[in-house]
């Protein structure tokens, strides 16, 4: 083989680009998320990691997956409280005694007009706020609600072990290149350290 032989670095850019493309799996998303919100936190984490190779490239994917799971998690278990709100209305209009709690509460949740209006001065008469609602929302969901941050913690984990594979891995990497480079030093000082004159007699 000759060096014409070898490919330019345009033609191995492109083998590691088809690699890649080839290798990347499906975005991971579900309904109501934007691929293109994706991308940018995949081109944001990659440039600040820069990976230097392929299991580098695995990793930073496995990373801004893990990343979005958590920022996934976050949003949904806001979505999950909020969808859920008409649970804490109706807990805070039974301790208030109010007729019809359950109905009057699927009402205000539905944001009908009416039922706002009924619901909204009894709330202020009791010296209550939309924090008592969602408070009393809280409780009802807290089994769900810790289910969803446990697994946002162990997105979390999983992240900052892929960030830390990643520093491994360059730190053995430097490790070997430094062992070479003082290796090849070793040998070059051999061959041109001085020989002795006896020696070269």
């Amino acid at each position: 083989m000759t060096t014409s032989d070898l490919p330019t670095l345009s033609e191995t850019s492109q083998i590691q680009s088809s690699a890649t493309l080839t290798f990347r799996a499906p975005v991971p998303l579900i309904p109501g998320e934007e691929v293109s919100n994706y991308d940018a936190l995949l081109a944001r984490v990659s440039g600040a990691v820069k990976p230097a190779d392929f299991l580098e490239e695995v990793w930073v994917r496995e990373v801004v997956d893990l990343v979005w799971d958590a920022i996934r998690l976050r949003r949904l278990k806001a979505a999950l409280l909020t969808a859920s709100a008409d649970r804490g209305m109706q807990e805070v209009l039974w301790s208030l005694d109010v007729e019809d709690a359950t109905a009057c509460a699927r009402a205000w949740a539905a944001r009908n007009p009416e039922a706002i209006a009924h619901v909204e001065p009894i709330l202020a008469t009791a010296g209550l706020t939309l924090d008592a609602v969602m408070a009393q929302t809280l409780r009802v969901r807290i089994a769900d609600i810790e289910r969803i941050d446990r697994l946002t913690a162990s997105a979390e984990a999983r992240r900052n072990i892929a960030l830390r594979e990643i520093a491994t891995h360059r730190a053995g990497f430097a490790n070997t290149l430094q062992r070479a480079a003082q290796d090849v030093e070793d040998a070059e000082y051999t061959v041109v350290a001085p020989v002795p004159a006896e020696q070269a007699a």
